[in-house]
């Protein structure tokens, strides 16, 4: 079954390379990043895992952990790791889950459709500290994730949670903001200061602090 933003996000027990996990205990408190790679010892995937542990503490600065899964068995993505470190200048250090049984990936409806094989698409779930899924993304085997844009995600929606505003296409940290419809623009000027209205749907303040 398809998820849905707003959904909660399955639970699963599994094994990783880092040890059994309960995913909700896991990640108890904090946000996840949870995303599938389709095999081991292959080139994206291989490039994808290396920029993920290269960002760690970009994630850790968030409150966010990181795993990824795939179909292979554990020690396939334990023999993977050091291929991993090589590319990617750090060494693995998030979870990998092990999936030979296909449980969490049909859990998250990962496998790849049409494609004669059972090999995972590359999937991505940002999954908020109450266990809800706050965004979905699908990209096929041949294509690369972009884990700037990934991060970019988490920036929005937690400042989009902390504040009454929305960002704007393009948005990057730093860059002003719309304040939410639900303000009116003496409440936000109130409240920002700073409020520039260009239509009575659409006004522009600097990004709020929080």
């Amino acid at each position: 079954m398809a998820i849905r933003l707003g959904d909660e996000a399955p639970n699963f027990t599994a094994e990783t390379t880092e040890g059994p996990i309960d995913f909700h205990e896991w990640k108890s408190g904090a946000w996840a990043v949870f995303f599938s790679h389709p095999a081991d010892f292959t080139p994206v995937c291989t490039t994808e895992l290396g920029r993920t542990a290269a960002l760690q503490s970009e994630f850790v600065r968030r409150n966010v952990k990181t795993i990824a899964v795939s179909v292979d068995p554990l020690e396939s993505h334990k023999n993977w790791a050091g291929d991993i470190g090589d590319v990617g200048g750090t060494d693995l250090n998030f979870p990998i889950i092990a999936d030979e049984s296909r449980v969490v990936s049909n859990l998250y409806d990962m496998l790849h459709p049409g494609e004669g094989d059972t090999s995972t698409v590359r999937s991505v779930f940002i999954i908020d500290p109450a266990n809800k899924v706050r965004l979905t993304l699908t990209y096929p085997k041949s294509v690369g994730r972009n884990f700037d844009e990934i991060l970019r995600v988490i920036d929005a929606l937690q400042l989009t949670d902390a504040a009454p505003v929305s960002t704007p296409v393009d948005w990057v940290p730093g860059g002003r903001v719309i304040v939410s419809p639900a303000l009116s623009t003496a409440d936000a000027t109130e409240r920002f200061g700073d409020v520039e209205e260009v239509k009575p749907y659409l006004r522009w303040t600097p990004q709020p602090t929080v």
